[in-house]
């Protein structure tokens, strides 16, 4: 089985994200593949579980520093770390959804606009998708 995880990187609880992977694969013997955006949070918890249990993982992670095509001049941002394309994100979730799951499991606190875009992404493409939400503002 091929999960795509995407969460909110404040999505703080390893133990809830370790036993929705297990329920979503508990009827589903073999080795699975877990796909991620590689950053902290729910994505780095769940690649840290799914590599426990012995499952390929396959990271996806956003390359903030370059731009697409379509991108237009002046759009770029600037935060702690330097300067960045806010397109980049939006375009490793699509990459993700591109390479196909048969699920996604999305961890989306506080109403995160990456995993709730990428979880669109994912329902948009056929895959099922399975949303656990926190709300603690």
């Amino acid at each position: 089985m091929r999960i795509l995880v995407t969460g909110s990187r404040t999505w703080r609880d390893p133990v809830g994200i370790a036993a929705a992977l297990d329920a979503a694969t508990v009827d589903h013997p073999g080795r699975h593949v877990l796909v991620h955006g590689a950053a902290a949070g729910a994505d780095r918890a769940a690649a840290a579980h799914a590599t426990r249990r012995g499952w390929l993982v396959e990271a996806y992670p956003a390359d903030w520093r370059s731009c697409a095509e379509s991108c237009q001049p002046g759009h770029r941002r600037t935060n702690a770390r330097g300067e960045y394309c806010p397109t980049a994100g939006h375009r490793r979730n699509a990459a993700m959804v591109a390479a196909g799951a048969d699920l996604c499991v999305a961890f989306i606190r506080n109403g995160s606009p990456g995993a709730t875009g990428c979880a669109a992404l994912a329902e948009d493409a056929g895959i099922p998708v399975e949303r656990h939400r926190k709300d603690d503002r």
